[in-house]
């Protein structure tokens, strides 16, 4: 049996940072899964700032969460540039 008057010390396993890009591609894959417009639902989650735009299916709405919404939109708008050859 554990003595309760001690300190427990547990370790934790640190989760690997996701850059936004691969965040933005697991949450898009995680949409299309579930049947939902993930340009809509990216695009509602950006603008409003609500996760719920987000299925929580596979983690998404947790992983999209951990990006500030204007780096994802600096990664779009990056990849739209860089579509367009500019």
């Amino acid at each position: 049996m554990t003595d309760l008057g001690k300190t427990q010390f547990f370790q934790i396993e640190p989760t690997p940072e996701l850059s936004a890009e691969e965040v933005l591609e697991t949450v898009y894959a995680s949409l299309i899964e579930k049947g939902y417009d993930p340009v809509s639902q990216i695009v509602g989650y950006i603008m409003s700032g609500d996760p719920t735009y987000v299925t929580s299916y596979k983690n998404a709405r947790s992983l999209i969460m951990k990006v500030e919404r204007d780096e994802l939109v600096e990664e779009m708008f990056k990849a739209y540039i860089e579509s367009k050859g500019w």
